[in-house]
């Protein structure tokens, strides 16, 4: 716990929901509904999985980590369900929801009044096996600016033969 505070996380956590409104609301599809290749996510992806993770993940697992109970495991998370769980949703509408449960969320979060003590508290991850609640909460701060970056940079490269020489200048889209 070098770096991580509750309250330097909020300041992420609470913005993202405003970053992505304010860089995908209203534009066109050529920008919001394209990818990097086979495998890869669209910024539509990126956002609805951001909303499921909302639904399943940070908070459920803070609530397990912060539980008397015995069994600290958590559910795996399925990476790929938002692609036909969304389908047929419009991006505001992802957008719209992803703000509501990210405020609730965080009020939720401020709600747990949460002490240094609370913070080294484990659950067990299904892969990583135990991890404390703080290294949660920084991977769920983490999570966010690197599905931006991956909305930006799947943006960018749009242009990746457009921008001619300047490509040399433009390290978001080098391999």
């Amino acid at each position: 716990m070098e770096n991580f505070t509750i309250e330097k996380s909020l300041e992420i956590l609470s913005r993202t929901p405003d970053v992505l409104q304010a860089l995908l609301s209203n534009l066109g599809k050529d920008w919001t509904m394209i990818n990097e290749g086979p495998d890869t996510w669209t910024p539509f992806d990126v956002a609805g999985h951001l909303v499921h993770l909302e639904k399943t993940d940070w908070l459920v697992r803070a609530e397990i980590i912060l539980s008397e109970g015995k069994d600290k495991r958590f559910a795996p998370v399925n990476r790929t369900v938002q692609i036909e769980a969304n389908a047929g949703k419009s991006l505001e509408q992802l957008l719209g929801e992803f703000k509501e449960l990210r405020s609730q969320n965080i009020a939720l979060l401020k709600s747990k009044n949460l002490q240094a003590s609370d913070l080294s508290r484990t659950g067990i991850h299904p892969e990583f096996g135990e991890v404390t609640l703080a290294q949660l909460l920084s991977t769920w701060t983490v999570h966010d600016l690197a599905h931006l970056s991956q909305i930006i940079r799947v943006m960018a490269k749009q242009y990746k033969t457009d921008v001619g020489p300047w490509i040399k200048f433009l390290s978001i889209l080098k391999p």
